[in-house]
């Protein structure tokens, strides 16, 4: 009885999975499905789930006509640079608030981790009047720095290294490394999958990030590809398959990312939940 209640879970959870798979791959396998038809078949009274007609013509009509290129390459710059910067910031606070004592540390990580309860919204106003004084307005600094402080990258961080024997940094002492030093050579390649999982997760946030870019941007060359496809309903007009088509484009290089570094995504997070080392 035990075994077949068991078995029939199993084949419930397996049922359940496949559906939300479905659930999820239904809305970009007809996303693809409609850049993939002329425009005249995206608004026929007929109903195709495949095209009658398969073209290109959709993709290279984005390509052509719009900013793609330019919006693609900002896109790929503030999201590598936010990442760079926000994993820098966050493994040294981390580290900082696990591993030293100092005065007001307790205090200075409470306030780090209300954060939590700021919207990012709330924070609009003060931060583009800053970057207004500071003259960043329509600048890739302008973009990246207000995007590089993540308090939940500093608590994931920080969790892990307070479960690191503290042997390792003893040691490194002993041998007279200091605290950039024990970070680097020490924490930081026993972190490895925890790292590139807080990576590629803070690289595809500030992918699609809109909010922030579509306050601070005001020309078309600084836009990044969520702010631009927004442009190509201006520039296209309500043309559903070169829509589907540049939102395609702008969601490619996070797909790949996730798919290339995947492995080291689910080592990660297992390892900060504790499942596994």
């Amino acid at each position: 009885m035990n075994r077949r209640a068991g078995l029939g879970w199993t084949i419930v959870g397996a049922l359940a999975a496949l559906l939300l798979a479905a659930m999820w791959v239904a809305p970009l396998l007809w996303a693809m499905s409609t850049a993939l038809r002329p425009e005249h078949e995206t608004v026929s009274a007929v109903f195709h789930w495949l095209p009658q007609d398969w073209t290109l013509a959709a993709f290279t009509k984005v390509l052509a006509a719009g900013n793609v290129g330019r919006w693609l390459f900002n896109s790929a710059l503030v999201a590598f640079l936010v990442t760079v910067v926000t994993m820098a910031l966050s493994l040294m606070a981390a580290y900082a608030f696990s591993q030293l004592r100092f005065r007001g540390r307790t205090l200075v990580f409470a306030i780090t981790m209300l954060a939590f309860l700021v919207p990012f919204e709330a924070l609009l106003v003060p931060l583009f009047r800053m970057m207004n004084q500071l003259g960043l307005i329509n600048s890739y600094a302008g973009i990246v720095l207000p995007q590089v402080v993540a308090p939940v990258v500093i608590y994931v961080f920080k969790q892990f290294f307070d479960a690191i024997p503290a042997d390792f940094r003893e040691a490194a002492v002993m041998d007279g490394a200091g605290p950039l030093r024990i970070l680097w050579s020490v924490y930081l390649p026993v972190s490895g999958n925890i790292v590139w999982a807080m990576a590629i997760v803070t690289f595809i946030g500030a992918w699609n990030n809109f909010l922030w870019p579509f306050i601070i941007v005001t020309s078309n060359d600084m836009m990044t590809i969520p702010i631009g496809l927004t442009q190509t309903y201006d520039a296209f007009g309500v043309r559903y398959a070169q829509l589907m088509a540049a939102a395609l484009i702008g969601a490619l290089p996070v797909a790949l990312a996730y798919v290339v570094f995947q492995r080291r995504v689910t080592h990660g997070f297992l390892a900060a939940t504790g499942l596994k080392g």
